[in-house]
């Protein structure tokens, strides 16, 4: 497919630089307005386009820009106005499923102030790339905006694509300008760690060959003979699809004859197994060539957990600690996020979150606006205390952002990072666990109205009144790929974690029911 001229902005760069930073400040007064809780009208512009490295084909992309929907429950504001944007036209039926589930509004009322918009490219581009060809699309945007002082962006991730669409829309964008990229990368990560004190595995960054590899792998050999296992990671990899472990195990000890020990490590090196299915070495050395990586040592442990840290800053600079979660990990190498557990361990959620604010103090003093995260790796020593290991900076939203956001829309409760609980107004604790992956072939037997009547007959649906249930996303990928999300509300782990297991296997036995007619 031919890609189609984006037009330019008729900026310098450095004068598009200056335009934005201009149209950001316009967030200091426009936050302040949102926090009085102010009756007036307000427009959010949500445009979740996923400008990352990924292989989805176009009804997961579909569907992945469909995750975001728990926004539509920013509708119960009276006055607030909200413009959605997919690749294609979401189903009346998804659209409806989420505003049934608005507390304290009229469904019919808060559709009127829902405008969904779509170019109708089923292509894997990003999605702010298919706006930014459409010039008539950006004025049909810019016709649902009331009021340019009074309205945002909201992006999934932030690259120039978005920066330059905030430009074309007249509005700021609440999230990471783009030049903050690098303080993202995993080489940007461990500089940061390294700054700040917080602990992390050791290693190196700024790789970008495989020479460059072998010989970060012979220095940390030399600090750490007995390092069984490193990881290598691609400086722009997600959800863990950069990542390749290596093997170490029985090599002979670090020598003096460092050409003999490259060359074991480098057949080490060719026999690396990639957390991405289908990757070749050659593909990869090449986007290692192409973009960076760094190398470190995989931490192990018996007993072993991954949580990460939520945090947010304000365009008042102010940061705020959101959440802990314990990420469900998977993959060859159990590198690849499935879903998360929240919130994290009490055993370990205040430590991490301690180390997490000092990277985002160190953030936001660099001037990064948005949510962002922090994933660590934690293990318990012999004496019973957990060690926690900082591993990654996203700065954008991810995979955890939509489950935290849908509980905390659905129940205006409160997440207490001194206590690591999350409280209803009710004075009731509130768990999830949560996944994009749920998914079986047998499921593509479903369409949407199948699924809505298979939770209301099962009794799964989201109750209200008691704040427990479950909410779907992801619900479009059905038919096509077999899969959907979903988050599991209840009030103790237990019971969360029960009825998570509970909904999988109510969908396996409607999916082998309806394929027998």
């Amino acid at each position: 497919m031919i890609d189609l001229p984006i037009p330019p902005l008729g900026l310098t760069s450095e004068q598009a630089a200056a335009e934005f930073d201009q149209l950001q400040l316009k967030l200091v007064e426009l936050w302040k307005f949102i926090q009085s809780m102010n009756q007036e009208a307000q427009t959010i512009v949500v445009v979740p386009s996923m400008s990352i490295d990924s292989d989805l084909k176009g009804s997961e992309l579909q569907a992945y820009e469909e995750r975001f929907l728990f926004l539509l429950l920013l509708l119960r504001q009276p006055r607030a106005r909200l413009i959605y944007v997919t690749s294609q036209t979401i189903s009346p039926s998804i659209v409806d499923y989420y505003l049934d589930m608005l507390p304290g509004v009229i469904s019919s009322h808060a559709r009127k102030r829902l405008f969904l918009v779509a170019p109708m490219d089923a292509s894997t581009r990003p999605l702010s790339q298919k706006i930014l060809e459409r010039p008539r699309l950006i004025e049909h945007l810019k016709s649902l905006i009331l009021d340019p002082n009074r309205a945002h962006l909201v992006p999934y991730n932030t690259t120039y694509l978005e920066r330059d669409l905030a430009l074309r829309l007249g509005i700021p964008m609440y999230g990471a300008d783009p030049k903050y990229f690098p303080l993202g990368t995993k080489s940007g990560c461990r500089r940061i760690f390294d700054e700040l004190a917080v602990p992390h595995p050791i290693g190196y960054e700024d790789l970008k060959s495989v020479d460059d590899v072998v010989q970060a792998i012979q220095k940390m050999r030399a600090e750490k003979p007995q390092l069984r296992q490193v990881l290598i990671k691609l400086n722009e990899g997600v959800s863990g699809e950069g990542n390749a472990l290596i093997d170490l195990a029985e090599l002979p000890a670090p020598s003096n004859a460092a050409r003999a020990d490259a060359i074991a490590i480098e057949q080490r090196l060719q026999a690396m197994q990639f957390e991405l299915a289908g990757l070749t070495y050659a593909a990869y050395i090449e986007k290692l060539n192409q973009r960076g990586g760094v190398v470190e040592e995989r931490i192990l442990g018996e007993e072993f957990r991954s949580p990460s840290v939520q945090l947010r800053a304000n365009p008042l600079g102010k940061v705020e600690l959101l959440s802990t979660h314990d990420q469900l990990l998977g993959g060859p190498s159990g590198q690849s996020y499935l879903g998360c557990k929240f919130p994290a361990d009490p055993g370990y959620a205040v430590l991490i979150t301690r180390e997490a604010a000092k990277v985002g103090e160190r953030l936001a003093r660099e001037g990064v606006i948005g949510r962002f995260a922090l994933d660590f790796v934690v293990v318990r020593s012999p004496g019973g205390e957990w060690q926690p290991y900082a591993i990654e900076i996203n700065l954008r939203k991810g995979g955890t952002t939509h489950p935290f956001l849908t509980l905390q829309f659905l129940t205006d409760g409160t997440y207490d990072p001194e206590t690591a609980t999350f409280t209803a107004p009710s004075g009731r604790k509130k768990y999830f666990v949560a996944s994009d992956h749920v998914e079986s072939p047998l499921y593509r037997a479903f369409t949407p109205d199948d699924l809505f009547d298979i939770v209301v007959r099962r009794g799964l649906h989201f109750d209200q009144s008691r704040q427990v249930g479950v909410v779907f996303h992801m619900i479009s990928a059905l038919g096509e790929c077999g899969q959907l999300g979903l988050v599991a509300v209840a009030e103790s782990p237990d019971e969360a974690e029960a009825l998570y297991r509970r909904t999988i296997s109510v969908l396996d036995e409607e999916a082998q029911a309806a394929l027998k007619y």
